[in-house]
C-alpha cells in the first residue's frame, strides 16, 4: 500500500508539524470535506506544545473547542511557554485558521519521580481479536452512510453485542482500539495518537439512553480532557472503557479510562459536547 492510500501513514503526516517561526507550527488537515475531527486537532496542540519542552511526557491537558476547524485549511500554533521548572513545563497552544482560533490548550508535561500510586481494576471484556470490527459492525445496526468509513488509521473492535447497540441502553461502552500499522518509536508521537483515540466514542456513549446511537442529527465536541498517567508506547490493544454519568440543555458529559492490556491504567479522559437528536 502507497503511503498516499495508507491511513496511518496520512495521519502521521499530519501530526508532523512544519516549524513557521519561534514557537509557531503550521499542520496539514487533510483534503476531505467538511470539519476537522477534533482528536486531530488535540493531538496536533500535544504536538506543537512537545516540541517545545526540553525533557519528559504529556501528564495532563485541557482543551477548548472554539470553532470548528474546516479541512483543506492549514492550521497554525503558536505556543507559550508558561513555566518551565525542575519537574513540571507548561504550555497554552493557541490553533488558528485565516487568524480566527479554532482551540485552545493548556498541557503539562513531566519527567516525574517515584511516588505513590493505585488504581481501580480494569473491567472485564472479551478480547478483541474475536469481535467485529467497528466499521462492519455499523453496517450491521444501520449506520447512515455518511457514517461508514475505510480509511480510518485506528482499529475499533465494540464489545457491547450489535442488538445493544440498536436500541436504548446504558450510557456505557468498552472498546478496543489500536493503529492500523506501526508507530515510529517516538514517544511524543505516541503519546499524540493516544490523545487521537480519546475524542472517537464519548459522545456516541452519551446517545445510548436516547435510541438508535445513529439517531443523532448534532454532536459535536466542547471541550477534551486527558491525563496520562504513564509513559505511553501504542503498540498493542488498548482498552477504553467509557460512560456518561449525566447529560442537560442538550450537553452530554463523557467520562473514559484507558487500560493497556495487561490491566495498567495508561490515561483518563473527559469531555463535553452538543448532542442533539
Amino acid at each position: 500500500m502507497t503511503s498516499a492510500a495508507n491511513p496511518l501513514a496520512r495521519l502521521l503526516r499530519a501530526l508532523d508539524l512544519e516549524p513557521a517561526g519561534k514557537d509557531k507550527f503550521r499542520a496539514r488537515t487533510g483534503s476531505r470535506a467538511g470539519r476537522t475531527y477534533g482528536g486531530l486537532t488535540v493531538a496536533q496542540t500535544v504536538v506543537a506544545a512537545g516540541r517545545t519542552v526540553p525533557r519528559g511526557h504529556l501528564h495532563s491537558l485541557h482543551a477548548y473547542f472554539l470553532r470548528p476547524g474546516r479541512q483543506g485549511t492549514d492550521v497554525e500554533y503558536r505556543v507559550e511557554r508558561l513555566r518551565d521548572g525542575r519537574s513540571f513545563h507548561a504550555r497554552r497552544v493557541v490553533g488558528s485558521q485565516d487568524g480566527e482560533p479554532i482551540v485552545t490548550m493548556l498541557a503539562s508535561f513531566t519527567h516525574g519521580r517515584e511516588g505513590i500510586a493505585h488504581q481501580d481494576p480494569m473491567p472485564a471484556a472479551p478480547d478483541p481479536e474475536g469481535l467485529a470490527d467497528w466499521e462492519e459492525l455499523k453496517r450491521a445496526i444501520g449506520a447512515p452512510a455518511a457514517a461508514l468509513r475505510s480509511d480510518l488509521a485506528m482499529d475499533a473492535r465494540v464489545c457491547e453485542p450489535a442488538d445493544d447497540l440498536r436500541r436504548p441502553g446504558p450510557a456505557r461502552w468498552r472498546v478496543w482500539l489500536r493503529p492500523r500499522g506501526t508507530l515510529p518509536d517516538d514517544p511524543l508521537l505516541n503519546t499524540a495518537f493516544l490523545v487521537f483515540v480519546t475524542d472517537r466514542t464519548l459522545l456516541r456513549v452519551g446517545a445510548r439512553p436516547h435510541g438508535p446511537i445513529y439517531g443523532v442529527r448534532e454532536a459535536a465536541s466542547l471541550d477534551h480532557a486527558v491525563w496520562v498517567h504513564r509513559a505511553v508506547r501504542f503498540d498493542d490493544w488498548v482498552l477504553y472503557s467509557c460512560e456518561s454519568p449525566a447529560a442537560s440543555a442538550g450537553r452530554s458529559l463523557g467520562i473514559g479510562a484507558i487500560y493497556a492490556r495487561d490491566g495498567a491504567r495508561l490515561a483518563t479522559v473527559a469531555q463535553e459536547g452538543i448532542l442533539r437528536f
